[in-house]
């Protein structure tokens, strides 16, 4: 046995890569993963965990957040943090705003996208439990804006959000200059994709038959007003050569036109949520307005889509587009007067993904870390996180695949105080999580300060075509 002391060893679990399972120990040493094996093989260690019959698994990595400052959304980082690492999350990606003039926005007209990530950096280390990088939102139709694209990849920011939707959505015209500049750079262009023109129009119908019950809702932003602008953009994405990351795909159809474009898996990439994987739109008759979010939970057949399309490759991740409210915001006449549209779902995502995709559906452990690890730290240019290869960081979770526990909103870390899940038996378990080596996350209590967390710099990702489907 080595002289050597290192910090840490799990060992007895079954480790689990993006493409096996093996039974084995790891050594964790100043922050990084050092070393995998037997466990005689390794150094001694001054703490020794026992992981005998449970999972270790790389930290999962959320690339879709809304926290500190967001609109409208409550969680701020330290509760959003608490929240993600309970639920065995050790990065995410939050939003960094640019001010526009509007009756939404929360910020000064003036309020630069290199401004927002200053901002978002600063809260984040002074709050957060688990490291994190934004996303710069682009919502003014300026050339300040496409200069200041690359002035945000020299701060490690290399994916930029745009909408197509509410006041905040940008035009075709704009949106092809952006995925220009994208393309020329190599950044990642992150879309949210709804034909907004559609949606108005359909609103007012709704209002005018005075349909503002929850079970109607869906009908004002259906599938094929997602599609058209999935299209659109992906058309112009290819032209430019730029690297597409659609959010929150919901259906069949949009997740059909993003699979007619991808040749190789280079250019066009995109995700969908965990509730879109388990819930229909039943939902709005049991639960209400509480699950309004834009797009809306669909069909059934939406529901099988999202798998299929898991297995085949046309969606490579799967993300919680988190957001915290209140009960009481929702509680409204008609649904198009709530306007704090979302869920939150940190904690709860991977126990709930894990449930039904690997205990119903018989996905395997490796498929579930390449959609909620390795493919979105890929996908985002975090090369040290979503693996468990000696060198990267040390962001490890210990899961108990057995053991079941019942969700309530009781236990929210995050400012929200209800859940989509309330009520809902799930098997999986997340027992630690652990930070750059150190346990934030211990049997349900966080462990670590606020401010443990670190600003992520990210890198230019190459996309390639290296994002596997699932096999089950």
């Amino acid at each position: 046995m080595s002289s050597n002391v290192v910090d840490t060893i799990i060992a007895g679990g079954t480790l689990v890569h993006p493409d096996r399972t093996v039974r084995s120990s790891i050594a964790i040493d100043d922050g990084t993963i050092v070393s995998i094996g037997n466990e005689g093989s390794l150094p001694d260690t001054e703490r020794r965990i026992d992981a005998t019959d449970k999972l270790v698994m790389p930290g999962m990595v959320d690339p879709h957040v809304h926290a500190h400052d967001e609109t409208r959304a409550l969680d701020s980082y330290e509760t959003a943090t608490k929240a993600a690492a309970l639920g065995g999350i050790t990065t995410f990606i939050n939003f960094a705003w640019e001010g526009w003039e509007g009756e939404d926005s929360p910020y000064d007209p003036d309020t630069t996208i290199l401004t927002g990530i200053e901002r978002q950096r600063t809260a984040g280390e002074e709050e957060a439990v688990i490291d994190f990088g934004v996303h710069a939102v682009l919502v003014n139709e300026t050339q300040s804006n496409l200069d200041h694209i690359e002035d945000a990849v020299h701060t490690g920011v290399s994916s930029f959000k745009v909408f197509t939707a509410y006041e905040i959505g940008l035009s075709n015209g704009f949106i092809d200059q952006v995925l220009g500049r994208i393309g020329e750079l190599g950044a990642v262009g992150v879309f949210h994709t709804e034909d907004q023109s559609v949606c108005d129009q359909l609103t007012e119908k709704l209002r005018r038959e005075n349909r503002g019950a929850p079970e109607d809702y869906p009908d004002s932003r259906p599938d094929y007003t997602e599609a058209m602008a999935a299209d659109d953009i992906a058309r112009m994405a290819q032209e430019a050569g730029a690297q597409y990351y659609g959010v929150h795909t919901t259906s069949r159809m949009a997740a059909d036109v993003l699979e007619r474009y991808q040749e190789d898996g280079s250019e066009i990439r995109a995700e969908t949520c965990t509730h879109y994987t388990v819930h229909d739109d039943s939902i709005y008759g049991s639960l209400g307005n509480l699950p309004l979010m834009a797009p809306p939970i669909r069909s059934p057949d939406d529901v099988e889509a999202m798998f299929e399309h898991l297995r085949g490759g046309a969606l490579s991740v799967v993300s919680t587009d988190h957001s915290s409210y209140k009960k009481e915001s929702k509680q409204v006449d008609n649904w198009w007067d709530c306007d704090t549209f979302g869920v939150n779902s940190l904690q709860r995502s991977l126990p709930v993904f894990h449930d039904e995709a690997v205990v119903e559906r018989g996905f395997s452990y490796p498929d579930l870390v390449r959609v909620m690890s390795t493919n979105p730290a890929r996908t985002f240019g975090l090369s040290n996180k979503g693996s468990l290869d000696p060198g990267t960081d040390a962001d490890i979770i210990v899961f108990d695949p057995s053991r079941t526990h019942t969700i309530s909103a009781a236990d929210n870390a995050a400012v929200s105080d209800f859940s989509i899940y309330e009520g809902a038996d799930v098997t999986g378990w997340v027992e630690k999580t652990f930070v750059r080596g150190r346990l934030v996350a211990d049997d349900g209590e966080i462990v670590a300060d606020p401010g443990h967390g670190e600003f992520i710099e990210r890198e230019l990702p190459e996309w390639e075509n290296s994002q596997q489907p699932l096999r089950g």
